[in-house]
């Protein structure tokens, strides 16, 4: 099923960029859990558009409604239905655009595929569907996290040519996360990174840049061998996100350059378990978690919507000049970054949940 995800705790997200509203389906989220719509708006206040100069003009308070699943603060282990109204769309500003299909976009590729597309904001493959993932996630972290303890916390660790490289991530907080606009908690880096992206804006054009993410205290065994290993189920995750065009984790293609006997992590005893010095693998051996922190970058392209007039052709194939209207982000890493923590905190709890189908 294209629009769903995971084994045992899994998620089916549905709507549009501009139709009436988006949401989500989640099943398996264990019983007599305590949750309330407070513990999932968290993570939509951070994910939702408007409020910034970093990000789109579409203003959405992108409040959550909790359906079913609960009852008297408690999950039922029936399945969680979630949705949030689409209050300040205008498809009308895609009237223009209906015959052109926008450079590096998927309207081609959803025509091609389907003989229709939404016409207005990419549809399915706009960002306005991650809404239902972050709700979902929000409820997958907080059993992460009463459960065992897991934290996750994801950051923008480059945009264009400006990295930060000032960043303590077994330490790192989401407050020093979120002290500024564009969640970059390397405070010279940051400044960089914000000139880069008001630029690209004052231009009418976008940029791209990276999230890193860590994933703390998971126990060691999380990960199925071959098909289902942690780090490809993360690269899935990741990938699967609008915009996104890579995804490395631990040493990443860096390992590459080096040598065996730099990259192995040598074992040494911590506490009533076996840990490791270093961490170029991050956190995963063999597909499978081995106490270690978890940790991976993924790569954003610059949006594909952008102002500037581009050369390009009509559906029928005769040249045309495309002025892209309506509102985007000049770069999506800052929003980000609580989408790329949900995710991460899907794949967790399926997988635990997998493993606690062993004990």
């Amino acid at each position: 099923m294209s629009s769903s995800f995971g084994r045992i705790f899994r998620i089916s997200t549905f709507g549009e960029s501009h139709c009436r509203s988006v949401g989500v389906v989640v099943d398996g989220v264990p019983p007599r859990m305590s949750l309330s719509a407070a513990d999932i708006q968290i993570q939509l206040d951070r994910r939702r558009p408007g409020g910034n100069k970093l990000g789109t003009e579409r203003n959405e308070a992108d409040q959550v409604q909790i359906l079913s699943g609960i009852e008297n603060g408690l999950t039922l282990g029936t399945p969680i239905g979630m949705l949030v109204n689409n209050k300040d769309q205008r498809p009308g500003d895609y009237g223009s655009m209906s015959q052109v299909p926008r450079p590096s976009h998927a309207d081609y590729t959803y025509q091609m595929k389907y003989g229709i597309h939404a016409s207005s904001g990419g549809g399915r493959s706009s960002a306005r569907e991650t809404i239902g993932r972050v709700a979902a996630g929000a409820i997958a972290e907080k059993y992460l996290l009463e459960e065992y303890g897991i934290e996750i916390v994801a950051w923008v660790s480059s945009v264009g040519n400006h990295d930060s490289d000032n960043v303590d991530m077994e330490t790192l907080t989401r407050v020093q996360v979120d002290d500024n606009e564009i969640r970059c908690p390397d405070p010279h880096a940051a400044e960089k990174m914000t000139a880069e992206i008001v630029a690209a804006r004052e231009a009418k054009d976008s940029i791209g840049g990276v999230v890193s993410c860590v994933c703390r205290n998971l126990p060691a065994g999380l990960g199925e061998p071959v098909f289902d290993r942690l780090e490809a189920k993360l690269a899935h995750a990741m990938l699967s996100l609008p915009a996104t065009k890579g995804f490395e984790i631990g040493s990443g293609f860096s390992g590459a350059r080096m040598r065996g006997s730099l990259h192995n992590d040598p074992f040494v005893k911590k506490g009533d378990r076996l840990g490791t010095i270093t961490n170029n693998s991050g956190g995963v051996q063999g597909g499978i978690s081995n106490g270690e922190s978890v940790y991976f970058r993924v790569a954003f392209k610059p949006p594909a919507t952008i102002g500037q007039a581009q050369q390009t052709v009509d559906y029928s194939g005769v040249e045309t000049t495309l002025e892209a209207k309506g509102r985007h982000d000049p770069c999506v890493v800052p929003r980000a970054v609580p989408i790329v923590e949900t995710m991460a905190a899907l794949v967790l709890v399926d997988l635990a949940l997998i493993q606690k189908t062993r004990i």
